[in-house]
Parts: C-alpha cells; sequence; structure tokens
C-alpha cells in the first residue's frame, strides 16, 4: 500500500487520521506527524534510513502512546499493518498484540 492509498490527497497524517478515527479523538491534532509529509510514515519497504526517520519524529510526539494504542486497535479492523504509528513497526506492533495475547492468556 501506497501512502497516496492512505491519504485525501492532502498528504497529511492529520487528513489519515480524521477519516479512521472518531471525530472526538483531540489526541490527533496534537500529533507532531500531523505537521510533516505523510510518505516519512510509510517509508518503502528495506528503506531503514525513512523508519529511523519516522521512528526520531515520533520519538518528539506528545501523543506518542495514544497513537500507538490507536494503531494496535484500529489495523486489527480496517486498514492492515503498514507504516510507523507511536514509534513502532507494523512487525513490532505485531509483537506487541502477541505479547498481549500471552499475558491475558495466562490471567485468564
Amino acid at each position: 500500500m501506497t501512502s497516496a492509498e492512505w491519504s485525501d490527497g492532502a498528504g497529511s497524517l492529520l487528513s489519515l487520521f480524521d477519516e479512521m478515527t472518531d471525530p472526538g479523538a483531540k489526541w490527533v491534532s496534537l500529533a507532531v506527524c500531523a505537521q510533516v509529509d505523510l510518505d516519512l510514515h510509510f517509508p518503502e519497504k528495506g528503506r531503514t534510513d525513512q523508519v529511523r526517520i519516522a521512528k526520531a519524529i515520533c520519538a518528539e510526539c506528545p501523543v506518542r502512546e495514544e497513537c500507538l494504542e490507536f494503531a494496535l486497535d484500529f489495523e486489527d479492523r480496517t486498514y492492515g499493518s503498514y507504516g510507523v504509528f507511536g514509534g513502532k513497526t507494523a512487525r513490532e506492533r505485531d509483537e506487541i498484540r502477541r505479547q498481549r495475547r500471552s499475558t491475558q492468556g495466562r490471567a485468564a
């Protein structure tokens, strides 16, 4: 999936989040990535340099945790796993989900 498929043509993550989230999600407007090019958070396959840039942007974001939780929940339902959200790649988010399921299984 390309960033063009994720955006409304404006090329910002804010546009993407507006499309994907409840309009009441106030954290979206505080996201640092809302101020940068959408392509930065959807790096080309194998481009670890682009991943590092996206993660650096996320590291400075005051709503990184909210973004990560959003991605962990939302991508399962609609968009699939792609891009850097909350400072984590799709593979890293998959690992978080596996760990959470394992922890929940032991608690039950």
